[in-house]
């Protein structure tokens, strides 16, 4: 069964399209953040369907207090462009988007201004309250967050390309129509989408094929974060790497499919996860798997906090995709196999093989072999070389 796009029933026709040829006559143009560039290609490659632009204050608040837009669409995150300095611009204006990814000045695409507010430091902290629920700087998202200008602008946009996404991952990024083709094309009836920000270890590939099994789908997409992310997290180009040699000796290729999408990680845990699950409806996913700490970072989120969000009548009332919600994974030194965790009877911690991040940090920046309980050995050598060079 096909699965429908997001709110197609709210989706209008973008303002922008009959404004294009004097946006090239415009000479204002602003530079925008990473996060907005990366929301403006969210929203150019159909992947926040059914938004046409950046929200205005009064949508913002709207989501912040309800998770609904001013027209009843459920939207968990507000998708803003706040800039630094908005005294040359007017409502009605066609502006161009500055791409902040490249020195050259070159434009992202259009930008028709709906509505300009200067945010309040109030109306800021309500907006990160409700996206990552804290105030605490030591947030990453809260941090990027309070960075920003206070010039929030609002409206349609159109795109003139996807920012470095498309030139630097030419064989991972598409956009969810190019997703939903290929579905198409290769046959896929129903899918179970797996996100990830980081390489994919022993424990993420058996908890694929539990949820493809238990979902009883037909095909896998593993589908990455391309955009920004933590100093200290892998970046997308050998994250790509990795996966693709895991996926070329431990997969069946024939019901798999490796992509990526353009958007810089928020880390804000249960409102993310809802974000996601929008992001793969939209792909023609039919399930989603949510872990125990989707989106998370830190302590700043409760174990299944990021599943349990999905209970609501608010969520299940307009969202079409299903949660496949799971423990988390590991190699259990007793039965000799990765197993999830909850499904294991008689097991200690000590029973299980878990290594942090942080740890899994510290064997590659040593030097040393990750353990092949815990990773592939392809993906080890993949990491390996990558902390290799960082070091030299």
């Amino acid at each position: 069964m096909e699965i429908p796009y997001f709110g197609e029933e709210f989706r209008v026709k973008s303002k922008l399209h009959n404004e294009l040829l004097s946006a090239s006559e415009t000479p204002t143009s602003i530079k925008i953040s990473s996060l907005a560039a990366a929301k403006a290609v969210m929203i150019g490659s159909d992947y926040f369907r059914p938004l046409t632009g950046f929200h205005d204050i009064e949508d913002a608040i709207s989501i912040c207090d309800g998770m609904q837009m001013k027209n009843k669409l459920f939207w968990p995150i507000p998708l803003l462009n706040i800039i630094d300095d908005g005294d040359r611009l007017e409502v009605g204006m066609t502006v161009n988007l500055i791409d902040p990814n490249f020195q050259d000045g070159r434009i992202l695409g259009q930008q028709l201004i709906g509505s300009i507010h200067e945010i309040t430091q109030k109306e800021k902290a309500k907006i990160t309250e409700s996206v990552f629920g804290t105030q605490d700087e030591s947030h990453p998202g809260v941090s990027m967050l309070n960075k920003m200008g206070n010039f929030l602008i609002s409206g349609d946009i159109a795109l003139n390309n996807y920012s470095y996404y498309s030139e630097d991952f030419p064989e991972t990024f598409m956009t969810a129509p190019e997703i939903r083709s290929r579905f198409v094309q290769y046959g896929f009836k129903q899918v179970v989408a797996f996100q990830t920000r980081n390489p994919m270890h022993r424990a993420h590939e058996e908890l694929c094929r539990i949820a493809m099994e238990e979902t009883q789908s037909d095909a896998l997409l593993i589908h990455m974060l391309l955009g920004k992310l933590k100093k200290d997290d892998i970046p997308a180009s050998v994250r790509d790497e990795a996966i693709r040699v895991m996926v070329e000796k431990y997969f069946d290729q024939n019901k798999v499919m490796v992509s990526g999408y353009g958007f810089d990680m928020l880390y804000a845990g249960p409102k993310e996860a809802l974000l996601h699950a929008i992001i793969r409806q939209n792909c023609g996913c039919s399930f989603l798997i949510i872990g125990r700490d989707h989106a998370g970072v830190g302590d700043f989120y409760q174990a299944f906090e990021a599943q349990e969000i999905f209970h609501s009548d608010l969520v299940q009332e307009f969202l079409k995709i299903k949660i496949f919600e799971a423990d988390h994974t590991a190699y259990s030194k007793k039965l000799g196999r990765i197993v999830m965790m909850k499904d294991a009877q008689n097991h200690k911690p000590e029973d299980f093989m878990i290594l942090s991040g942080t740890k899994v940090r510290s064997i590659l920046e040593e030097g040393k072999t990750l353990p092949p309980e815990f990773a592939r050995p392809e993906v080890a050598s993949v990491l390996g070389a990558y902390y290799k060079e960082k070091k030299n």
